[in-house]
């Protein structure tokens, strides 16, 4: 078990952990554990419960008077560490199987690793006074331990852990959307023009009078179509609904789509007739006309990672064809 945590074994200093603050070092070590293993079940998404999680930290946390009574048990050794491990990973998780058991493990320890980086990393950044030794980072070095340290490693443990898991789960998002981009290409009017597109799963959106299903782009791919005061025009239709305003050269083009807003109120958008739409999803190519192309007047994403929404019915009815 690698510990955020490890005690010095010179007799002296374990004489002054036992008379003065050996609880304040097993507390402080406990609450250490639970938050390393509640952060390995965030990111196995395991649904174990919270005391049984407790259970597990309060048996790591054993290693503290366990490494002061006996420093030369098997435990302190990397043999005995790893299979410690191993005991703390089935007291907090449960046996089910092997694989369950190893993934749990992995990320117990690739957690601890990246705790224990990340203050490392602050530690040289503000130079605070943690001791160093052969055995791993100290929390003391006299008496009642360097305050500082202390304060370090109270403060600077559940602000590395916040940090930790919020990019793990904002990884994990951003995981799932990535793997649902594609490459997409759009002909209209004879231009081409390609880009990112975004299959939504919840964009069910059909045009009620062609039953057509009805894809999403933004203003910064579309553009690439119309002049500067076509667009304009679009945009006074759109924002007045004025659809009498619509450019002359667009009319056969443009369909207006009526949906339900999220109030259920009656809303219109402004859609355009694509000659050709290929998405290139996976190993295949698919390609189609029958979809109309909803304009959105600003970018969908912050970070222009992708510019048109596309609707899942067209994967399931387009012609599919070998890329």
């Amino acid at each position: 078990m690698m510990q955020l945590l490890l005690l010095a074994l010179h007799s002296e200093e374990r004489k002054r952990i036992l008379t003065i603050y050996l609880d304040a070092v097993w507390t402080l070590n406990f609450f250490l554990d639970m938050m390393l293993l509640m952060l390995t079940q965030a990111l196995a998404r395991d649904g174990t419960r919270k005391l049984r999680i407790a259970f597990g930290a309060f048996i790591a946390s054993l290693l503290v008077p366990i490494s002061i009574y006996f420093p030369d048990s098997f435990v302190s050794s990397v043999t005995g560490k790893f299979m410690y491990s191993i005991f703390i990973i089935i007291c907090a998780f449960g046996f089910t199987n092997i694989y369950r058991m190893m993934k749990l493990l992995l990320l117990f320890y690739f957690t601890t690793f990246a705790m224990g980086g990340g203050l490392v990393a602050i530690h040289f950044l503000f130079q605070n006074p943690v001791g160093v030794s052969s055995s791993g980072l100290l929390t003391y070095n006299s008496g009642y331990g360097d305050p500082v340290s202390w304060i370090f490693i109270a403060v600077g443990f559940p602000i590395i852990w916040i940090f930790t898991k919020s990019r793990m789960d904002k990884h994990a998002a951003e995981k799932i959307r990535y793997d649902q981009q594609y490459p997409v290409s759009i002909q209209i009017r004879n231009k081409i023009y390609s880009t990112t597109g975004y299959i939504d799963s919840g964009n069910q959106l059909v045009d009620p009078l062609t039953k057509m299903p009805v894809i999403i782009c933004d203003q910064s791919f579309l553009k690439k179509w119309f002049t500067e005061s076509e667009w304009k025009q679009l945009k006074d239709a759109n924002d007045n609904l004025d659809f009498e305003n619509l450019p002359k050269a667009w009319e056969k083009y443009v369909h207006i789509v009526p949906y339900q807003g999220v109030q259920g109120s009656g809303m219109f958008l402004i859609g355009l007739r694509p000659d050709k739409l290929v998405v290139y999803y996976e190993n295949q190519k698919i390609i189609t006309n029958k979809l109309l192309i909803g304009i959105q007047f600003a970018d969908l994403t912050k970070d222009q990672s992708y510019h048109c929404l596309l609707q899942p019915q067209i994967i399931k009815l387009a012609t599919v064809y070998s890329a």
